[in-house]
């Protein structure tokens, strides 16, 4: 676990009581965590402060954590202890990640933005990271959000082009992949009819 990574706007996001994002886990994730192998090692990125890792946890997932905010991580810890389930904590600036060959029975990412050439490597590395069988799933703001505004990056660089990321996903088998017009309440961060990409994708 990295500890010289500096003090970031996640950090200064996270560093309060409240939580941001809220308690409750993502809609698209409930209700889709069952494409999950059963009982499988997922691996969260950009987990924040712990919603979706704690919803896992709590369905028998060994959840591992990766965000580069400490504040965000501390929280997971706390929401974790608080639903009495265990997360496993991963300080880790994406940008340095390793993945590691057959490791993961599911990547998770949950509004997880990055810029496109540490979005890319991810995603090429997903067939590999993941063991047979294994599901990526994501749920992201796509370019059209920013006339919403209702979250997300306010660089459209940084939002999800659908035909981009299928491109990008081309080394797994697409189960599903839908542009969707959708309600979202998390917290304060994501408030009010939103444009999204969901994805569901597994290893060949």
């Amino acid at each position: 676990m990295s500890q010289s990574i500096p003090k970031t706007f996640w950090d200064e996001r996270f560093d309060s009581k409240e939580y941001y994002y809220g308690k409750q886990p993502n809609d698209f994730l409930k209700a889709h965590a069952h494409y999950f192998p059963e009982g499988g090692h997922i691996l969260s990125l950009g987990e924040g402060e712990g919603r979706n890792a704690v919803y896992l946890a709590k369905k028998h997932f060994n959840v591992t954590a990766l965000d580069s905010a400490k504040t965000g991580l501390d929280k997971t810890k706390k929401l974790a202890k608080e639903k009495n389930v265990q997360v496993h904590l991963l300080l880790e600036n994406l940008k340095n990640y390793a993945f590691e060959k057959d490791k993961w029975d599911g990547v998770l990412n949950i509004f997880c933005h990055l810029p496109a050439k540490i979005r890319k490597k991810i995603h090429e590395n997903l067939p590999a990271t993941l063991k047979k069988d294994g599901v990526f799933l994501m749920e992201a703001y796509t370019p059209e959000q920013i006339n919403y505004g209702t979250g997300g990056p306010k660089n459209v660089e940084l939002l999800y082009d659908p035909e981009t990321i299928k491109d990008e996903l081309k080394g797994l088998e697409l189960i599903h992949f839908k542009v969707v017009e959708r309600e979202i309440r998390e917290g304060i961060g994501h408030t009010g009819l939103s444009s999204v990409l969901q994805v569901i994708a597994k290893k060949k």
